[in-house]
């Protein structure tokens, strides 16, 4: 039997490789280097892309997130700031 076209499924969930995690940073910030080593785990293990945003190069990320740095984004919705914890960042993705 054929797998149904996911048009058909209910409650399908949106496929891994379209997600996207950003990961707002500063240079010199070892707790983004922190999170960076998390989200490059678990987004390499789910196939997950990611991308990072330096906030030192942009005035809007830097006024709205200075004080949380690093900040993490799950599809465009802040995730979580200053810890990353794997465990959540991973349910968040495939929930």
């Amino acid at each position: 039997m054929a797998d149904m076209s996911p048009f058909f499924r209910r409650g399908a969930a949106r496929p891994l490789q379209d997600r996207l995690v950003t990961l707002i940073r500063k240079p010199g910030c070892h707790l983004c280097d922190d999170a960076q080593i998390v989200i490059e785990k678990v987004c390499g293990e789910l196939g997950v892309p990611w991308e990072e945003k330096d906030i030192s190069q942009d005035p809007q990320l830097h006024d709205q997130y200075w004080e949380q740095i690093p900040v993490v984004l799950v599809d465009g919705a802040q995730h979580t700031f200053w810890r990353v914890n794997e465990d959540r960042l991973r349910k968040a993705l495939t929930d």
